[in-house]
């Protein structure tokens, strides 16, 4: 018969696992977020069937795969030089959601 681990032993890994979890990942603390906000996000993470946490984190990835619009405007105003047809345009804009 296997012995388990006294709660003092418990007690030590579980400080420890959080310290590392904490030392290793950033957190984000979201203040005066409004009721009817948080319901809908938690109605959203259970509809993936993920918890707040796991929903939140997958979403700001998203958010953060994409460069901002100013960004991409920007880069847009600095190319010079070439002209396009707007059904080539189409055609393009077409391939590259298709891509998605």
């Amino acid at each position: 018969m296997i012995k388990p681990p006294s709660s003092r032993t418990w007690g030590w890994v579980a400080v420890r696992s959080l310290g590392l979890h904490n030392a290793s990942m950033p957190n984000v603390l979201v203040r005066d977020l409004p009721d009817e906000v948080h319901a809908e996000l938690q109605r959203r993470a259970e509809a993936r069937g993920q918890s707040l946490q796991q929903y939140l984190a997958t979403e700001l990835k998203r958010i953060t795969d994409k460069p901002p619009r100013d960004e991409v405007l920007a880069r847009v105003s600095r190319r010079r030089g070439g002209r396009v047809g707007l059904e080539q345009a189409t055609e393009d804009l077409s391939a590259e959601r298709g891509e998605r």
